[in-house]
């Protein structure tokens, strides 16, 4: 579960956060924050991984697994278009723990667009990622046809197209799409827990 900490997005998080299951994984969203401001909202809402999604460097990556004190998932977050030379992923492949891939627009995220998945039969890694970019209901097809395929796909990250209103979700939505997700995927080759989110 996303909380968004970057205060241009109309989905900025500042508040309590319930309590949640222990199996639902508290993620913050930063954009080109510093790695004191990332440990400060760490702390504070007891987060387990962190999705960044500015120009954060492989130093910054670094730096940070070496001040958080504790064992934080990295997600970093690349934005796509026709033409993206994955060969920039090399450096991040060590100090991070999954990639996100995301439709390059004007904002570092939440365009509402998808972007040509057929780019990812270029995909050269093993490093598991997430699959991002305006991913509605009508996506659906498509998100199996990518399921299906032996890229390493780790979750389906969605947020506006599931929305009654920036930050709110359709809960019936997004339970809708997990249990159709998890139907398509055979179990000898992804299992369920690698689809919670």
């Amino acid at each position: 579960m996303g909380f968004i900490f970057w205060e241009k997005s109309a989905r900025y998080f500042d508040g309590i956060i319930p309590e949640l299951s222990s199996s639902i994984r508290k993620v913050g969203v930063f954009v080109n924050a510093t790695v004191e401001e990332i440990i400060e909202k760490i702390e504070k809402y007891d987060l387990q991984a962190v999705q960044l999604h500015g120009h954060e460097s492989v130093e910054f990556c670094v730096d940070f697994k070496n001040k958080t004190g504790k064992t934080i998932e990295i997600i970093k977050v690349f934005s796509i278009n026709d033409d993206f030379d994955f060969e920039v992923l090399k450096p991040f492949e060590s100090v991070c723990d999954f990639f996100l891939f995301d439709t390059k627009g004007k904002l570092p995220g939440g365009n509402g667009t998808t972007f040509d998945w057929e780019v990812l039969k270029k995909y050269p890694s093993t490093k598991p990622f997430f699959l991002s970019g305006g991913i509605g209901i009508e996506e659906l097809e498509d998100v199996k046809q990518i399921l299906k395929t032996n890229l390493p796909v780790y979750a389906i990250d969605v947020n506006s197209k599931f929305e009654t209103a920036p930050g709110l979700k359709n809960v019936e939505l997004c339970r809708n799409i997990r249990r159709d997700a998890l139907q398509c995927v055979s179990t000898t080759c992804v299992s369920t827990e690698k689809n919670k989110k």
